[in-house]
Formats: structure tokens, C-alpha cells, sequence
């Protein structure tokens, strides 16, 4: 426990300087300009503490009193709109700072109007804002936190990570309190500077720009500065603490031999709370469905992890979809929980056009914080979690296929909660994985990419104009590319040649800003019609949203090598095989 309290310590100072810091750090830095001396200590104490309280005891409130997932957000709005309209009005902020004051010195000595009062105020409400910038680390002990009993090593772990992220802000503030000491006779004007400041980033948050903002640069810097701690965080020391901790291992599948046989399923564990949502879709007013409410009602759940560009989560959905239409009246309620693999994966309007254009129409919950993920200690996709009405999993299983076992094991829950009219097994009509390929999942971003014919770092990179000769499995860039941990943006001249040996070839695509083109070739000559994937046409496949563009469709597995010359500008992730 000590050791993961001192990796949370380290991990906290680093997301201090991450991406994730931005909608705090122009509040913090103009707050130790202004106000009293003791102000940045103020603001670092509050914060500590509220960051605290918001990812470990708030959970509990939450989850206790049914209330929304995103309650964190808007009271830090709120807030930040209180504390910012007060500030700017200098009447307003003297009685504040006066109560504060005297409220302060009823603890201690007196303070003299040192700002510690306020600049405690300030930071409660900045550790809320901060708040989901918690990492891998901080994640893993607080997202159990509403369906197990409160520890004292995970509230040390939550402040070490507070206290972490509060040191490197306090140096900030004391950097930038140094260098405009020249200033301070004109601290009344940076305190309504700081008001307005406040207000501002309240508003941007109102309409989820903060993030919005956070993504778009993140994709644009290197790896180690969008996640300083990455390494850390996920190395096999803490993620050992972490399963100790939690007081478990990664899930396990389970289920599939008694569904398969017409035997009683048996009983895998408690099933944790979906916890730490952002959207809701398909519910009554975009609500919060939580595991309590429908127990209470009585209903099976189907917890089905997914994300819109992962090609088996796109196959399975058919098979899930018509599950939903067959079943919901049986008692059944099914909840795709939405984790993003990529950045652009979070945006909730990308999420709601992937509910749209497939057809979804059951309940679907956005995890951008990983939080229910990491209560269900999940590790893949597509993963379902089959639970029953008394809250207890199941039956879980992992990957594609055993559709037919895992509506066994539906229709088996349902008649154990009284269903008898449940009609014949359902027969979705989806792509299936291909026997015999070969060629794994590969990524383009530094941070995951192998089988390339030169090392691929992040930067920008000129890899020269010569045809490669790769072995099978093999990539090669050529052209200009801008690479990052997860991306790689075309420049002038880019292409990449992939040796594959699949029946379909899909990739994770994007064009910010307008609409961009792919010319695709096989063996050195432009696509014919025939192996052409759905997305292309005439040899060129035109990308505007991030999403998975279905490239090359032959009528068998087959070797060949992929040529794509893409026009500058247009961000790649991921290549998927089927």
C-alpha cells in the first residue's frame, strides 16, 4: 500500500502538467498573482482536499441518493460561476474575503487577510473541475468505491494523488506570483481579472469545450507530455497494488458451458454499479439508469462494454440489437457502456451518430473515465456482462461469437425471473470474422505501433520516397507524417504500404476541418470494384468523421499489399483485419 500511495503522489504531479490541467491552471496562476500571500497555499489546500472528497466519498453520496453521474461537473460549474461573478465585483469579494477571514481565525491564528480563506474556497471548487483528470492509478481505487466498503488506503491513495497534482500547481502559482510582484499594487484589478477568468471557463465547460479543447491538442503533442505518466500508472508494479487493493484480479469469462448445456447458470460474483457516466442516450429524458433502480424493477441486464470504431464491437451489434427487440418485454434491459480506445471517442456527438447509424436503440451510457470499466475490472472489447435480478453476474464472456450461447444464457435468466413467452432464438444478420487471418490488429501512433521497417517515433518525419519491400504483417511510411502516441497526420507526398493477409482490410480514420480523400491501391494498381471496401469508390475512399472506414473486401483470405496515398491532413489510428 505505501508504494501505490507514492506512485499515486508521483502520478498526481505529472497530470498537473497534462493537457487535462488546462480548464484549471489559467484560474490557479492568476489567483497567486492576486490576493493574499498565503492565497496559493489556500487554493492548493482546497483543492487536495475536494479532489478527495469528489473521487472517493462523493461516490458513495452519489450512488446512495440515485443521483447523476455528471453531478461533479455541475456543481464545479456552478461554483465557478458563484465564486467568479463574486470576485468581479469588488464590494463582493471584500465581504467574502472578510468572512472568510474571520471564519479562518476562528481555527488558528489570526491571518491578517492573508487570502487563505479564499483561496480555500477557490480551490474546493477547481478540485472539482479537476477531478476527472484522474489517471489509470487514482481510477483503479475509486470507480469500486460505490460497490465496496470505503477503505482507509483508498482515501490515502485519492489524497496522495490530490497532494501529488496540489505540489506542482503550488510551484506554478509560485513561479507566476514571483514574476509579476511588480504588479501587486494593482492586485484589486487581477482579482476581477480572476472573476472573469472564472466565468469564462465555467461557460466553456457548460458546453463540454474544456474537453473539447483538451482532445483536439492532445492529439497534436507528444506522447509523454499528453500523459506524462503513462508509464507509471500502468506498469506492472501498481498494477499489481491496484488488484490488491480492489481486492481482486481482471474479470473472468464464465457461464458458457452451463448456458450451452440448458443448465443453471452459475453465480459469478456481485454485480458493481455503473459509475462515473457522462451521457446518456435511449433512457427517459437521457437519464442515468443505475443496477439498484432495475432490480428493483425486477429486470435481466446485459452489460455490453463496446466503442464505435472497434471492428468486432461493430459485428456484434446486430446479434446485441436484435436481442433488445426480442427480449426487452421478456424483462430484459440491456446497457452498452461506451469506453473510448481513441481520443475522438469521447466526443459525445460521435458516439450519438454510431447509436444512430446502428440502429441502437437500447439504453447506452457514455464511460469516458473508464470508471465503470474498471469497476467491472474489465479488459476487452466487446465484453458482456450478464446479470439477474437479484444483481449477481452470471455469465460473462469475451470477443465475438458463441452469440447463440450467450442468448442461451439470456433467455435461461429470463425464465428464472418468470418470463415463459420468450418465441424462438433470434437470427441476426452481421459479418462474421474470417477463418485464417493472420495479420493482427496494428496501430499507427508511436505508442503501440510494431511491424513497421523503420523505428516510428513521435515528431515530424520525413521517410523518403522508396517503394518498400516488406515482409507479410509488415508497414512501411513513406512521405511526410506527423506522429503522436496514438495518431499519425499525412503530410505532403504521405503514404503507407501494409503486407496483409486478410479477406477484409478496415482502418480508423479522420479528416478535421472538412472532407479529405484516400486513393487506395492493391499490388500497385488502384482498387477494382470488386475488392473494394464499402467505404471506397473509383479507387479513392473519401474521410470526413473519425470513424472505421471498410477499405478492401475480398471474396477469401488472400495476401496482398495495401498502398494508401492520402491527401494532407488526414489523421490515421488503427488498422482491423476480418
Amino acid at each position: 500500500m505505501a508504494l501505490l500511495v507514492v506512485f499515486a503522489f508521483i502520478a498526481g504531479a505529472g497530470t498537473a502538467l497534462s493537457p487535462c490541467v488546462l480548464p484549471v491552471l489559467p484560474i490557479a496562476l492568476s489567483a497567486g498573482v492576486g490576493g493574499g500571500r498565503r492565497r496559493p497555499l489556500g487554493v492548493v489546500t482546497g483543492l487536495a482536499l475536494s479532489f478527495t472528497f469528489a473521487t472517493v466519498a462523493l461516490v458513495y453520496l452519489i450512488d446512495a441518493l440515485g443521483l447523476p453521474g455528471g453531478l461533479v461537473r455541475t456543481l464545479a460549474i456552478v461554483t465557478l460561476i458563484a465564486f467568479g461573478l463574486a470576485l468581479a465585483v469588488p464590494p463582493v469579494a471584500a465581504l467574502v474575503e472578510a468572512r472568510l477571514s474571520r471564519l479562518s481565525a476562528g481555527t488558528g491564528p489570526a491571518r491578517g487577510g492573508d487570502g487563505f480563506g479564499s483561496g480555500m474556497l477557490l480551490g474546493i471548487s477547481l478540485g472539482l473541475v479537476y477531478a476527472p483528470c484522474a489517471g489509470p492509478i487514482l481510477a483503479g481505487v475509486i470507480t469500486v468505491s460505490a460497490s465496496q466498503s470505503f477503505t482507509a488506503g483508498r482515501l490515502a491513495t485519492a489524497l496522495a494523488y490530490g497532494v501529488g497534482s496540489a505540489a506542482t500547481l503550488f510551484v506554478l502559482m509560485g513561479a507566476g506570483r514571483r514574476l509579476t510582484r511588480r504588479l501587486a499594487v494593482r492586485s484589486g484589478r487581477f482579482q476581477q481579472a480572476l472573476g472573469g477568468v472564472m466565468v469564462v471557463v465555467a461557460v466553456l465547460m457548460l458546453f463540454d469545450l474544456d474537453t473539447r479543447f483538451e482532445t483536439a491538442i492532445a492529439k497534436d503533442l507528444p506522447a509523454f507530455l499528453v500523459n506524462p505518466t503513462k508509464d507509471i500508472e500502468n506498469g506492472h508494479t501498481v498494477r499489481r497494488q491496484l488488484a490488491r487493493i480492489r481486492g481482486g484480479r481482471a474479470a473472468r469469462s464464465g457461464g458458457a458451458r452451463e448456458a450451452a448445456a440448458g443448465s443453471r447458470l452459475p453465480v459469478l460474483g456481485t454485480a458493481p454499479e455503473i459509475t462515473g457516466t457522462e451521457r446518456w442516450w435511449n433512457t427517459p429524458g437521457d437519464r442515468p439508469l443505475t443496477l439498484a433502480g432495475l432490480r428493483r424493477q425486477h429486470r435481466v441486464v446485459l452489460i455490453d462494454f463496446w466503442t464505435y470504431t472497434c471492428i468486432n464491437c461493430i459485428r456484434t451489434l446486430p446479434h446485441v440489437t436484435a436481442w433488445d427487440a426480442r427480449y426487452r418485454q421478456a424483462g430484459l434491459t440491456i446497457i452498452g457502456v461506451h469506453t473510448p480506445e481513441f481520443p475522438f471517442e469521447r466526443s459525445a456527438p460521435n458516439v450519438a451518430a454510431a447509436i444512430s447509424q446502428n440502429g441502437i436503440r437500447y439504453p447506452v451510457a457514455q464511460d469516458n473515465a473508464y470508471a465503470t470499466w474498471t469497476a467491472y475490472q474489465n479488459q476487452y472489447w466487446p465484453a458482456d456482462y450478464l446479470i439477474d435480478t437479484r444483481g449477481r453476474v452470471r455469465y460473462a464472456s469475451f470477443g465475438e461469437g458463441d452469440y447463440g450461447v450467450t442468448e442461451k444464457a439470456i433467455r435461461s435468466l429470463l425464465a428464472e425471473a418468470g418470463a415463459t413467452r420468450l418465441g424462438a432464438m433470434t437470427h441476426a444478420h452481421a459479418q462474421v470474422p474470417t477463418a485464417g487471418v493472420t495479420t493482427p490488429e496494428t496501430y499507427l501512433g508511436a505508442a503501440r505501433a510494431q511491424g513497421f521497417d523503420r523505428p516510428v517515433s513521435a515528431g515530424a518525419h520525413d521517410y523518403g520516397l522508396s517503394t518498400p519491400h516488406l515482409p507479410r504483417d509488415g508497414l512501411a511510411y513513406r512521405g511526410r507524417w506527423t506522429i503522436s502516441g496514438e495518431t499519425a497526420r499525412a503530410g505532403p507526398g504521405a503514404r503507407v504500404y501494409l503486407h496483409f493477409q486478410a479477406r477484409r482490410v478496415f482502418l480508423v480514420l479522420g479528416s478535421p476541418g472538412q472532407p479529405r480523400t484516400v486513393r487506395v491501391l492493391l499490388d500497385g494498381r488502384p482498387v477494382a470494384a470488386g475488392p473494394a471496401g464499402a467505404d471506397v469508390r473509383r479507387g479513392t475512399a473519401r474521410v470526413e468523421a473519425q470513424r472505421l472506414y471498410r477499405l478492401i473486401d475480398l471474396p477469401r483470405v488472400e495476401n496482398h499489399v495495401l498502398t494508401l496515398e492520402l491527401q494532407p491532413g488526414i489523421e490515421g489510428y488503427a488498422f482491423t483485419f476480418g
